[in-house]
């Protein structure tokens, strides 16, 4: 069989990224101290894209003086961190262009990347009839199985992003170096993002309907765990890759690389835990989503009665003005139950908290799993925390009987040391499965609830670093583990 025979161009793994919800991939020649050579193929052409010469001014340590030249700049930067941490004796390529993407006032396409050909049964390949994106497919060969000077990698980058009224006006990519984004997209850390996914950071078996390629399974699919039944994707039926791609909770990274490097990184899971004699059924442990603003959670916990606030016809309190006398009596000194939307989360813990509530519990208003909350003010000294539609309303049953001031439902805001946040039971990192099937994210990154916030979460987090490596992160460890 030909060498051609047994690799797919243009791979159909590609990664699209909208608004800041994902990030993109290229790389320049690496330094020579560097284990890998990364190089760029620029695909643009004249006075557009990487060599587009509009003036720019320094930033953040990027001397490029033309827009392009610092988008390239930004890019030797990411090829940098990459290049000194793969290992590989063939230079990685990169067809990398800025091109116009889709875009509203609103929302914005970033880009998208993904592996150019995907290869099995090429020389050394450790596992027979299995899908290998094509940059790791000549490291392991030991020598370059692409056709001469094709792209291992396809990255294309959105050239209007933030610079056009109706292409997200104001939010366009930071191009310095130093990762001081302020409100903007830093692109170093989304170059660093989608990169990952070119090397590898994601699965060929469409995860929607559970088909393999050609009947074939992707080297990722080895590692990938339904947690609930103990199989691995590798032998699960494509209805079976399909129900559990949509399971909540329900598929880990069962690498070792990656397991055994998860307690150098991940941190205590933060918990909402409720119990008081009032409590009934409504009483236990919750998922909870963090909040991005405020102090995190810690032990020992901020703990009073759970009080809601009720500041609608409805029965609902969604505090997006500051509490009338009865709710700033009722939630003093407590934890403040209120409802998700009209406004901002910041209003809200900002309200209760000049109310003077310890904590603020915020009650999602439709279906869907456990999420974080954005938003920044330093002026917040409370901790919040989201949780789902369906824990709120159990919840709210328990605080019916209430006194103006006394609910009898005690809830402490705090961490449980058992567990290490975006685990499973076995502490195996869990992969992002939303029970509603998310185009271009699902499985092929890792869960939300990871904490600290991971590069490879299907969202660009505004705490994230420079770092790929443990102990701040996790996606080196899972590239190791599939052979890198």
């Amino acid at each position: 069989m030909k060498a051609a025979d047994r690799r797919l161009q243009r791979a159909l793994g590609a990664v699209a990224c909208i608004a800041a919800a994902c990030a993109f991939t290229f790389g320049a020649v690496a330094p020579a101290q560097a284990a890998a050579a990364i190089v760029i193929v620029n695909q643009n052409g004249h006075d557009e894209g990487f060599n587009d010469p509009t003036p720019a001014v320094p930033v953040g340590g990027n001397t490029g003086t033309t827009l392009g030249q610092q988008r390239l700049n930004a890019f030797r930067r990411a090829a940098d961190i990459w290049g000194a941490t793969l290992t590989s004796s063939v230079p990685i390529r990169i067809g990398a262009s800025f091109v116009p993407l889709g875009c509203t006032a609103t929302s914005a396409v970033l880009g998208s990347a993904g592996a150019n050909e995907i290869w099995y049964d090429f020389p050394n390949a450790p596992r027979a009839a299995t899908w290998y994106p094509g940059a790791l497919a000549s490291k392991l060969a030991g020598q370059d199985i692409s056709s001469p000077g094709e792209p291992h990698i396809i990255a294309h980058f959105n050239s209007r992003l933030g610079l056009f009224p109706d292409c997200l006006p104001g939010s366009g990519f930071y191009l310095g170096l130093d990762n001081n984004f302020g409100g903007q997209i830093d692109l170093v850390t989304v170059l660093l993002h989608e990169f990952a996914h070119g090397l590898g950071f994601q699965t060929f078996t469409n995860h929607e309907t559970g088909v393999e390629i050609q009947g074939m399974p992707s080297i990722w699919d080895y590692y990938l765990l339904n947690n609930r039944t103990g199989k691995l994707w590798v032998e699960m039926t494509d209805g079976e890759r399909a129900a559990s791609a949509v399971t909540w909770r329900g598929l880990s990274w069962n690498g070792p690389t990656v397991t055994a490097a998860v307690p150098q990184v991940l941190a205590p899971l933060s918990s909402l835990a409720v119990n008081g004699a009032a409590a009934g059924p409504a009483a236990g442990n919750y998922a909870v989503g963090d909040a991005s603003f405020g102090p995190p959670l810690s032990n020992p916990p901020v703990a009073g009665q759970m009080m809601p606030v009720v500041d609608q016809s409805t029965g609902t309190g969604l505090a997006c003005d500051p509490l009338n006398a009865l709710n700033s009596l009722a939630v003093r000194g407590n934890i403040a139950l209120v409802d998700r939307g009209t406004c901002d989360f910041v209003t809200k813990a900002r309200n209760v908290q000049a109310a003077g509530a310890l904590g603020m519990v915020v009650a999602d208003n439709q279906p869907g799993d456990v999420a974080g909350m954005g938003g920044s003010d330093p002026g917040i000294t409370i901790p919040s925390v989201r949780i789902t539609q369906a824990d709120g309303i159990k919840l709210k049953a328990s605080l019916q009987r209430r006194s103006r001031t006394q609910s009898g439902v005690v809830a402490s805001l705090g961490l449980d040391p058992t567990r290490l946040a975006g685990t499973d039971n076995a502490g195996r990192i869990l992969l992002y499965t939303p029970t509603t099937y998310s185009p271009g994210s699902t499985v092929s990154h890792y869960t939300t609830e990871a904490k600290p916030n991971q590069l490879m979460e299907p969202a660009i987090n505004a705490d994230l670093t420079h770092e790929v490596t443990p102990p701040r992160d996790l996606t080196y460890p899972l590239l190791r583990d599939i052979g890198w």
